[in-house]
């Protein structure tokens, strides 16, 4: 049975952007017989979540599929999901997939982004519709910051060499760099899966910039991955600093929303439940 603890953020001050803040720590696993953690966690949520719908937002090498641990279970809740389909082309591409997808929805919308997902989100997420942000391991970029200004005087990231450009400036992981550092809490063979069926990403979007930051505009919450390769610990703490963000934190590797999926629907279902009150 999963098991859930709730800390003080005074406990983990890495995690803590100030005030008190509700720190989720997944616990050990048994048998599947036992789903009574459901009802625990999410039932609370499930009536409020009837009005909000969620809009899941992929990263840098993954697809839509990335969440497919997270949508059962935020259908079990009741709340109505859609995962988009990124072209990794532009932020400007990519983050009209999220405003169509938005404009399509009537009533409350939650943006949720993992990684590069976090920088379409907050470029999208001006929308008059949208109330929550939730950002996963996730960039949080301000108006006119990019990746690559972020980066500058910092030495190139260990995974660098795992990557693999072709000749249109698109990037994958390597299969082995992929378990390696993007999911190495994850079994092989899902790793391989993962790593077979990612999204290459244009590498100009490196220098690409938000024209707005809707993090300032709405409530936001951020799930730190406290062993993420990718995106460092320090770095999301950052982030979720600056934004002001409600922060958890789950043990977990870059793919939190695979390793972590109850820790990360815990987070979306409290985005919602503001959502639908408001």
């Amino acid at each position: 049975m999963r098991t859930f603890q709730t800390l003080d953020a005074a406990q983990h001050p890495v995690m803590c952007c100030g005030g008190q803040r509700r720190v989720i720590v997944l616990g050990g696993h048994g048998g599947s017989e036992d789903q009574s953690w459901k009802h625990r966690i999410y039932q609370p949520f499930a009536a409020a979540a009837e009005d909000a719908s969620v809009i899941l937002t992929h990263g840098a090498f993954a697809d839509g599929s990335a969440w497919h641990k997270v949508v059962p279970i935020l259908q079990e809740a009741g709340v109505s999901v859609t995962a988009a389909q990124l072209p990794l082309t532009s932020l400007t591409n990519d983050a009209a997939v999220v405003s169509r997808l938005i404009e399509g929805l009537a009533g409350p919308v939650v943006l949720v982004g993992h990684s590069y997902g976090g920088m379409v989100i907050s470029e999208a997420g001006a929308h008059q519709n949208v109330e929550a942000l939730v950002f996963v391991a996730a960039f949080a970029l301000d108006a006119g910051e990019s990746l690559a200004k972020l980066q500058e005087g910092n030495p190139p990231s260990v995974f660098v060499s795992e990557l693999r450009p072709d000749a249109a400036g698109f990037v994958r992981f390597s299969p082995e760099g992929y378990a390696q550092y993007f999911a190495p809490d994850l079994p092989a063979g899902e790793a391989a899966v993962l790593a077979a069926t990612q999204g290459a990403i244009q590498y100009q979007i490196n220098y690409e910039a938000p024209t707005v930051a809707a993090w300032s505009m709405h409530p936001t919450y951020y799930v730190i991955a406290e062993n993420d390769q990718l995106v460092s610990p320090e770095a999301q703490g950052f982030f979720a600093q600056r934004m002001g963000a409600k922060v958890t934190s789950v043990a977990s590797s870059h793919a939190a929303m695979l390793s972590q999926p109850e820790a990360v629907v815990s987070v979306i279902l409290e985005a919602v439940e503001l959502a639908s009150r408001n």
